[in-house]
């Protein structure tokens, strides 16, 4: 009976043990991003912009050595400080991105799925037609609006990406409001008297943000790509007002055909380990938590051949 047994919760045991290990490598590869990008004062040997030390300017395009472990680029910076400061600013961008996106999306999934009627069927409206663009060319248009009103600053960054993912933190609440409103608590809840801000705020919001975590940490991922596009297309944050690996790629494009391979290596090694990270995370918590996913994967369970006395 133990062997039976062993043998029909091994894909079980095996899919849990992936999204394990998923997850965990995916927090690491995430935690150091996240270390640098809280500690970069301290961490970073030079400021994102510092061209000088010890009242000596650094060497302009310089191989890494002793002095400058990455080198330094064709303006003087050092490549590893940017390098360090860049994780700060990629945190500070998918934060307040993903932030205004659950503040904005999440209430209106939840009371357009709650409410029905025409106010859901316009907001469906806008929300699949802003979901019908082309998610980068909508972050670009929307960054050159924003960039000439407040600037190309962190808040102008994140409110281009936030307008490429509400409509996603929309549909999914509001999707799942549509099935949970239904529900026999939701039932109780108004013979009892129990007001709909009540209804939403107490008995239906616990419920349906439970996917909103997994969504976060996928999308925190594609923002990094949107963010160095943006910044590759000199669209993002301006190499004087913060460090953006995107920007620092774009530089490094007429360093490469002069042999200078270092000053784009390390800003680009940065975006697809950090991508990386968030995208195993997001992944091993979907299966970790997702229950569907682990009922499929036990599916069909292949009994071994009886053998014959």
């Amino acid at each position: 009976m133990r062997r039976i047994l062993h043998s029909l919760t091994k894909p079980f045991r095996e899919t849990v043990g992936l999204a394990r290990w998923m997850l965990v490598a995916g927090l690491v590869i995430t935690a150091v991003f996240l270390i640098f990008a809280l500690f970069a004062p301290w961490i970073a040997p030079y400021g994102f912009s510092q061209t000088s030390s010890g009242g000596a300017d650094f060497p302009k395009a310089a191989s890494p050595s002793g002095d400058h472990w990455f080198g330094t680029d064709r303006l003087f910076f050092d490549v590893l400080s940017r390098t360090i400061w860049g994780a700060r600013t990629a945190i500070e961008v998918v934060v307040l991105s993903i932030l205004f996106c659950v503040v904005v999306g999440v209430p209106l999934g939840l009371v357009s799925g709650y409410y029905g009627g025409w106010l859901d069927r316009i907001l469906m409206l806008i929300m699949d037609a802003i979901f019908a663009f082309p998610s980068f060319l909508l972050a670009i248009v929307f960054s050159f609006l924003l960039t000439g009103i407040i600037g190309g600053s962190v808040i102008a960054v994140a409110l281009s990406l936030s307008v490429v993912y509400v409509p996603q933190y929309f549909r999914v609440v509001r999707n799942t409001t549509v099935s949970a409103k239904e529900a026999t608590y939701v039932e109780a809840a108004r013979a009892i008297g129990a007001t709909d801000g009540v209804i939403m705020r107490r008995y239906l919001f616990g419920n349906v943000v439970q996917s909103v975590p997994v969504l976060g940490t996928l999308n925190a991922a594609d923002a990094i790509l949107t963010l160095a596009g943006l910044g590759f297309l000199g669209l993002g944050i301006q190499s004087t007002d913060a460090a953006e690996w995107g920007h620092d790629l774009n530089r490094a494009l007429a360093d490469a055909g002069a042999g200078i391979w270092w000053t784009g290596l390390y800003p680009g090694l940065a975006i697809v380990l950090l991508v990386t990270g968030l995208t195993l995370v997001g992944e091993g918590l979907n299966e970790t938590l997702n229950p569907t996913l682990r009922r499929q994967r036990l599916l069909p369970v292949v009994m071994t051949p009886r053998k014959e006395r």
